[in-house]
């Protein structure tokens, strides 16, 4: 099973990606690092909040297009007599 890197491992890897990176660069990937878990964590809030608004509409009963209350409910009977 792996282990944690200690401190010289970690010194170490530090010292390469400041290697590979330069100085000027590193700012910048964490800046856009940062930027990128704050959108993802915005749209996670956001669909959360989506699916709750769409629960709370689910449990509302819903009315049917063309009927009104108070309208009658039964066909028309016939009137007329043969």
């Amino acid at each position: 099973m792996p282990q944690i890197p200690g401190g010289f491992e970690l010194i170490l890897i530090l010292a390469v990606v400041l290697l590979l990176f330069g100085g000027k660069k590193i700012p910048q990937l964490a800046k856009g690092l940062g930027e990128g878990i704050r959108n993802f964590k915005k749209s996670v809030k956001d669909d959360e909040t989506e699916v709750a608004k769409d629960d709370t509409e689910t449990k509302e009963p819903k009315k049917v297009e063309g009927s009104e209350e108070g309208a009658p409910t039964e066909a028309p009977k016939d009137t007329k007599q043969a």
